[in-house]
């Protein structure tokens, strides 16, 4: 189990736009998108071709990139904790562990599973699950793809279900879960998150609430599967040594005879409802050093304001030349800190906090933090400050483009907030990010009284 916290800050200039011409193709020297039975095209973006396949509502990107003979193919499951209610918290990463013990036409009795496939042709693969989302993928040769397609689509709804299976990785799963409980930052952040999120989903924790995890019936999973592993509620993604058309085809030679959900999707209508103070939470536990984390409700990750929120994220805590690192580490009161906005499909939380160094105080780092966002709110943040945060972003967001996984997985976190060209387009919104854009979002929406503070005390061990 993944997923990412708060994301790279983005930013970018004219000179970004060449940087990324080289990562994501030049539209103007491509041909037309591709005319396949079955398929409908929807759109072009940035080397992007998008369609949906008639029968069944699958939506389907197609990025050619002939550089190497090698494909990514991915599948994105709509589905992630958002997904979740009590009893169930934990499902969508535990079916996640599930999907590779077999499917009808493809399993290890038969001797040609997902794995043994995909470990004899020398692929690369793996899943994750997070908020909004669950993916599956393998970047392999592209004369093994139809291979991996025909396994993916078999498994998308004749998945094996067993009881046996269940009990096996349940245990490897609540083994995951003491390892977050025993990390005292990823057990801050649980804690605060409930409190952060009361009546929508994000409230629950990715990987499950422990008595979720070792009791759920398999009847339960059984019928979370049927409710959302079906083409009309997933997304594939195919970068790589591609032709477009014939790409098309596997597609509807494997996926086209899976029908439509035979019901629609549940949607998730619950909404956070207003924030009327702050709220505070302490966790007691063995350890050896403390944690304050602050964190604040800001708006999905397709708002016009979340490049500016992310933006002052890496102003705040991103390097030595941040706000924070100054005040915090370099007066040996903080080991580290960081702040950054969570991308998410729904509303979701900017976090600002600081892993404490031997003798110094939560209250003195608290405050000092504070301090620094009230000084942003008040004097705002320079045009230096957010040339700075830019400059870092072309060259870590070329970087992270660089191969057709990279690719496949960037747009994979698009998709899961329910706007794939955000991966285009988040560029040019990020570059329009001025100084005062950075301090209207922090008067916004860091405010104290929408606050939530946590401190991780560490007490000895009992």
């Amino acid at each position: 189990m993944q997923h990412s916290r708060w994301p790279a800050v983005s930013g970018s200039l004219m000179a970004y736009a060449a940087t990324l011409g080289c990562v994501l193709g030049s539209p103007g020297a491509r041909a037309l998108p591709v005319n396949v039975a079955g398929f409908s095209y929807v759109k072009s973006l940035a080397g992007i071709d998008e369609y949906t396949q008639d029968v069944n509502g699958l939506q389907v990107l197609v990025k050619p990139d002939h550089s190497a003979p090698v494909v990514t193919f991915q599948v994105t499951y709509h589905v992630g904790s958002r997904n979740e209610v009590i009893g169930t918290t934990g499902a969508t990463h535990i079916l996640e562990h599930l999907m590779f013990k077999g499917s009808e036409g493809f399993n290890d009795p038969a001797g040609n599973s997902i794995k043994q496939y995909l470990e004899a042709v020398g692929a690369g693969f793996n899943a994750t699950t997070s908020f909004d989302r669950t993916n599956y993928f393998a970047t392999l040769g592209r004369d093994h793809l139809e291979g991996y397609i025909a396994i993916e689509a078999d498994r998308m709804r004749r998945l094996w279900l067993h009881e046996a299976d269940r009990q096996a990785e349940m245990t490897v799963v609540r083994n995951e879960f003491e390892r977050g409980e025993n990390n005292p930052e990823s057990a801050l952040m649980k804690e605060v998150q409930a409190l952060v999120f009361i009546a929508h989903p994000y409230h629950h924790p990715t990987i499950g609430w422990r008595s979720d995890i070792e009791h759920v019936p398999i009847e339960k999973l059984r019928a979370f599967y049927d409710t959302f592993y079906w083409p009309d509620n997933a997304t594939v993604t195919i970068v790589g040594d591609v032709d477009p058309a014939q790409a098309l085809k596997l597609v509807s030679k494997y996926y086209g005879k899976i029908p439509r959900a035979p019901q629609p999707i549940p949607v998730v209508y619950t909404e956070e409802p207003p924030q009327s103070g702050p709220r505070r939470v302490t966790l007691e536990r063995p350890g050896k050093l403390g944690s304050v984390l602050i964190a604040y409700k800001i708006p999905d990750a397709r708002d016009a304001d979340l490049p500016a929120l992310e933006v002052l994220g890496s102003i705040l805590s991103d390097g030595k030349s941040s706000r924070l690192y100054p005040l915090l580490v370099d007066k040996s009161l903080a080991l580290g800190t960081e702040a950054g906005a969570y991308r998410l499909r729904d509303p979701g939380m900017f976090i600002a906090g600081a892993a404490l160094a031997p003798d110094a105080t939560h209250e003195e780092v608290e405050k000092i933090t504070l301090a620094e966002i009230e000084k942003v709110k008040t004097s705002g943040v320079t045009a230096a400050e957010v040339d700075r945060i830019v400059r870092q972003y072309q060259a870590s967001e070329a970087y992270g483009r660089d191969g057709t996984a990279n690719v496949a997985s960037s747009l994979n976190e698009w998709i899961a907030v329910g706007d794939w060209t955000l991966y285009a387009r988040y560029a040019d919104k990020m570059a329009k990010v001025t100084p005062a854009d950075v301090q209207r979002v922090a008067k916004k929406y860091l405010g104290h009284d929408q606050s939530t503070t946590g401190w991780f005390v560490p007490v000895e061990a009992k």
